[in-house]
């Protein structure tokens, strides 16, 4: 009788932890839509024709200060 009693004591718990399981994740899903990652972030927009920089344009408009070895 005590074997059953385990028994069944184990399967509530397991039962149990799988629904508290299944509601977190459902939470987490629901937080996760909420927010919009793939959203362009406005600081990054640059409108056509104003690509980042080369990699030679910034050095042709640094100037020569000083007499550095």
């Amino acid at each position: 009788m005590e074997t059953m009693i385990t028994i069944a004591v184990i399967a509530l718990l397991i039962a149990l932890g799988t629904r508290l399981i299944h509601r977190l994740n459902a939470q987490h899903d629901a937080r996760i839509a909420a927010h919009h990652f793939g959203d362009p972030f406005p600081a990054i927009f640059r409108p056509p024709g104003h690509s980042h920089p080369t990699p030679t344009e910034p050095a042709a408009r640094r100037k020569v200060t000083g007499t550095w070895p």
